[in-house]
């Protein structure tokens, strides 16, 4: 039975709700365009887009244990009966370890990277770089602040167009696997946004994340092209030093594809073919997804937490299904 997000918002429920959906990307699951399947009188859903002949699902299914692996066989039939190919992508080690033993091919895409708030400090020779960054951006008249009035969104859009346009002809707003702002979910989110003599040069959205690592995502980021360093930086220190005042244990930095690849996060049965194409895209896949500018973006922020994620083939892995991941998120 397949739905779309109603009134009461079973997937914020389901996120918030179940162990087994210990996804620090979670929120996603509530994005506009996305769509629903669950079983009547059984908890959970799972959360997915159809591409073509692929239904590519977000995330393994966000449901308590007793009805994980039934919910889970259900939409595979479905995806069966219908002849479409099942292709799941940001699965977690413990989606990762059912899913291999269901019979599906896992293998791992990337990572999400996280950083600890209670001992954090920009102290140090570490930081040097960072701080004298932000202190740029301050003396060039920078302010950061957290905004509550969607008011500015429009401000923000255009912020949206400029930055597209600079990244080239045909570059493309991605979509599913990266956050919204100003929807019906943004009361959930916090916005805090860079200005320079009142009007914004750069945001960056946060998102709830649930589960045993609670805190927020540094999620959806944008700035006007510009040759002053340290915009981004100073907004994302404004958040850390409010996230500290009330006592939020994590700042997650998301998932960042091909990276943080290593052999001893696959499962049993993994394609070694697709996991030599992922160290392919990691080394020369800048024209897929610039993964290695945006780990070093990561790095800056010294993570002490990375958490390996997965794409699950129900069949062998393949090119095609891993294209319509993309696919669905828009990049093409």
């Amino acid at each position: 039975m397949t739905t779309s997000l109603t009134a009461n918002h079973p997937a914020l429920a389901a996120i918030g709700d179940y162990s087994t959906a210990d996804n620090p990307s979670s929120f996603l699951a509530v994005s506009e365009g996305n769509s629903y399947f669950h079983l009547p009188s059984r908890p959970g859903l799972i959360v997915y887009r159809r591409t073509g002949r692929f239904l590519v699902q977000f995330g393994g299914p966000f449901a308590p244990a007793e009805s994980y692996r039934e919910l889970l066989d259900a939409f595979r039939s479905m995806a069966r009966e219908q002849q479409l190919t099942l292709v799941s992508v940001q699965l977690q080690r413990f989606d990762a370890m059912v899913y291999a033993d269901e019979g599906f091919t896992v293998n791992q895409i990337g990572a999400s990277w996280a950083r600890s708030l209670p001992t954090f400090s920009l102290a140090g020779t570490r930081f040097m770089q960072l701080r004298n960054k932000i202190s740029r951006a301050q003396r060039a008249g920078l302010e950061v602040v957290e905004v509550h009035d969607d008011m500015v969104f429009p401000r923000l859009r255009e912020i949206d167009r400029v930055w597209l346009h600079d990244k080239g002809e045909g570059t493309r707003q991605l979509e599913y696997l990266v956050g919204q702002y100003g929807d019906r979910m943004q009361p959930h989110r916090r916005m805090f946004v860079g200005l320079i003599d009142g009007d914004p040069v750069g945001y960056i959205s946060y998102s709830p994340v649930f589960g045993r690592r609670p805190g927020w995502m540094h999620d959806l980021s944008r700035r006007v092209p510009s040759r002053l360093p340290g915009i981004m930086e100073a907004i994302n220190v404004t958040a850390i030093e409010t996230f500290r005042t009330e006592d939020v244990a994590w700042l997650h930095f998301g998932f960042t594809p091909f990276s943080g690849l290593h052999d001893d996060h696959e499962m049993p049965g993994y394609d070694a073919g697709f996991r030599h194409f992922m160290d392919l895209l990691w080394a020369h896949g800048e024209a897929v997804y610039p993964a290695q500018s945006q780990l070093a973006y990561k790095q800056k922020w010294a993570p002490d937490l990375l958490l390996p994620e997965y794409v699950a083939f129900d069949g062998g892995a393949s090119v095609a299904g891993f294209a319509h991941i993309f696919r669905a998120s828009n990049a093409f």
